[in-house]
């Protein structure tokens, strides 16, 4: 195991931005960017023992910094929507920005993905970043103290730990926005998906959960049987037209959250996570741009499997709460485990 440093280049704000690779004793690797505590890269080797990256990214800060894609990013204060762009808490209602047809989005006009973290290597395997979201970023209360370290296993398991405190009661909800290609070229409609829920949360207008939770059963959101994750993608339903595709969250039934495989390369990924809930994005609007290498990006190239609070959570009786208290730690954790199973 090994963690080596290099530069990535500059932000517009003239920071610094620093790329961190931790390679495995079978060649594995991730590269994580100080700038929006990002994954920017993940090579894990295929069944012919060929390296395969299996995310998204760029190569450039200034593509990071352009696009609004969220690419490997740490989301935050909260991921996902919260509805009209306005949360009550403690009786004070906080206006917050409206990036998303009315709602906010992924924190708000600036997130944790659009900052540079400190960076620290913790040891020879994990790399841990940290950063203060002061009282009033993005209009969210309370100095909030959040780290994210980052592990990478010898049997290949992306291990991901949050943790985080604040001086007031405030609302926190992160979680990485990864888009896995198991393939590496971009046939992500065609690999296996499974799903270990039940229910899923419908939405309304501008993609915002109503509330309400839904049974998979009998529907194109039903992946308790393995399928590919396209079969039903242009099925004639009211939910995957409100998402343009699938944009849900789904309710989980316990810590084994999902499992993605590639008979292309052989490499299978399983997600467990303590988080009650798992955002399916089929990167509907990724649009056509350069990614990493030259490759050009399309809708659907990809796959995130978000672990998470349920979005817009504030609004929603009974739904789990993102309100972390004074002094109370926020600390959570979802592990991708990559395998071959061909």
């Amino acid at each position: 195991m090994s963690v080596s440093v290099r530069s990535f280049g500059l932000t517009r704000r003239g920071e610094a931005v620093k790329a961190y690779t931790i390679q495995n004793a079978v060649g594995a690797s991730v590269t994580l960017l100080d700038y929006g505590a990002t994954v920017q890269s993940l090579c894990i080797p295929d069944k012919d023992d060929v390296l395969t990256d299996v995310v998204l990214g760029y190569d450039t800060v200034a593509a990071y910094e352009e696009h609004d894609a969220y690419l490997g990013a740490t989301i935050g204060r909260v991921g996902n929507r919260i509805g009209g762009a306005r949360f009550s808490l403690n009786g004070k209602e906080y206006a917050l920005a409206d990036n998303a047809a009315g709602n906010c989005l992924h924190g708000g006009l600036r997130g944790f993905d659009k900052h540079v973290w400190q960076a620290e290597i913790a040891d020879e395997r994990s790399v841990r970043f940290s950063r203060l979201s002061p009282d009033g970023e993005e209009n969210f209360p309370g100095n909030l103290e959040v780290s994210v370290t980052f592990i990478l296993t010898d049997d290949c398991a992306l291990v991901i730990t949050y943790d985080a405190v604040s001086d007031a009661d405030t609302l926190v909800n992160l979680t990485n926005h990864s888009y896995f290609d198991l393939s590496g070229c971009g046939k992500a409609m065609d690999q296996t998906l499974f799903i270990n829920a039940v229910s899923f949360l419908e939405l309304g207008a501008g993609t915002l959960p109503t509330g309400r939770q839904l049974s998979v059963g009998g529907t194109p959101f039903d992946f308790r049987t393995p399928k590919r994750v396209g079969r039903d993608i242009a099925a004639d339903d009211k939910q995957l037209r409100a998402g343009g595709g699938y944009d849900h969250n789904f309710c989980l039934s316990g810590p084994y959250a999902a499992m993605l495989e590639s008979r292309i390369t052989g490499i299978r990924m399983e997600v467990f996570t303590d988080l009650p809930g798992v955002q399916l994005y089929t990167a509907n609007f990724l649009g056509n741009q350069a990614g990493k290498g030259g490759r050009q990006m399309h809708d659907r190239d990809a796959v995130c499997l978000e672990t998470q609070l349920y979005p817009n959570a504030m609004n929603c009786w009974g739904f789990p709460s993102p309100v972390l208290r004074k002094g109370q730690h926020m600390n959570t954790t979802t592990t991708y485990q990559f395998s071959l199973f061909m």
